[in-house]
């Protein structure tokens, strides 16, 4: 799953980091080796 818009929020299930995106470039954030979950 790759980032889609502007405002998402994504977490890392395992450190819980949480990121917000400002600009959309593409791709799939990643955390701690593993894709990180969008929060709804």
């Amino acid at each position: 799953m790759g980032v889609s818009g502007i405002g998402e929020k994504y977490r890392c299930n395992i450190c819980g980091n949480e990121v917000e995106v400002t600009k959309v470039g593409g791709g799939a954030l990643e955390c701690c080796g593993e894709e990180m979950e969008l929060i709804k």
